[in-house]
């Protein structure tokens, strides 16, 4: 039963269409960065990132950061810098994150060169917590934080 749920949530998500903008290898960027849908970063970086939307730092990219504030950030390359993610924070194999982090949540893989402190921040629930049963609610949160982002 679960599994068909799961399902169902990947298909409605999939539907919301957002654009997707790469810096390529040889891009270079100097300067603040805006955005409000998904950013992939390949190249170089140096500034600052501020965006409603999602960032993936490609395992190609060097990111010199002042801050980076976003709704998810995926690390698979290298940034020096503090990094505020209002829902996630995924360090990658290879990796290398240099400093703080604050995230609704946290998944940090192995190999991964990590030095900062970490600041986890608070996040509501879609789910009342008072009109619910309590295994309809924790079914509510497994089932949330499986869904992909």
């Amino acid at each position: 039963m679960a599994e068909e749920i799961k399902i169902e949530k990947i298909e409605s998500t999939e539907k919301v269409k957002k654009n997707l903008t790469v810096f390529g290898q040889e891009t270079e960027f100097d300067g603040e960065l805006e955005f409000t849908d998904n950013l992939i970063i390949t190249g170089k970086f140096k500034g600052s990132i501020k965006s409603t939307g999602n960032l993936e730092i490609d395992k190609t990219a060097i990111c010199d950061v002042s801050s980076v504030k976003v709704n998810s950030v995926v690390i698979s390359g290298k940034i020096t810098g503090d990094i505020e993610a209002k829902e996630r924070v995924e360090m990658c194999a290879g990796s290398k994150v240099y400093g703080d982090v604050s995230a609704g949540r946290l998944r940090i893989s192995d190999d991964v060169d990590f030095e900062g402190q970490v600041t986890m921040l608070e996040t509501e629930t879609d789910v009342d917590l008072f009109s619910v049963a309590s295994d309809e609610f924790r079914q509510a949160l497994i089932l949330k934080s499986d869904m992909p982002h």
